[in-house]
């Protein structure tokens, strides 16, 4: 089954993908612009319900910590880190 990530609908690509412990999905984003590179989170559903602003592109993302609830991410030049309400999901 496919599914449309609201807000994708530009020539912007999704490259690196994760999922947390709720089923959203947290893609990288990039190839735009201003506004629209770092990374974008969507529901289940696929409605786009959050966004973090980069001033360069996104190319990956992870979640790590003890918790699980710190995401990293990769850009053009550098390497950016946040904590996030949401725990990343447990590869097994």
């Amino acid at each position: 089954a496919s599914m449309k990530l609201d807000g994708f609908d530009n020539p912007g690509n999704a490259d690196g993908i994760r999922v947390d412990v709720d089923g959203n999905i947290w893609a990288s984003a990039g190839w735009v612009g201003a506004g629209y590179d770092g990374v974008h989170v969507f529901a289940p559903n696929g409605d786009r319900i959050g966004q973090i602003l980069l001033p360069e592109i996104c190319s990956n993302v992870c979640f790590g910590g003890r918790k699980r609830n710190r995401l990293f991410m990769t850009a053009s030049q550098s390497l950016y880190a946040v904590y996030t309400d949401a725990i990343g999901a447990h590869m097994t």
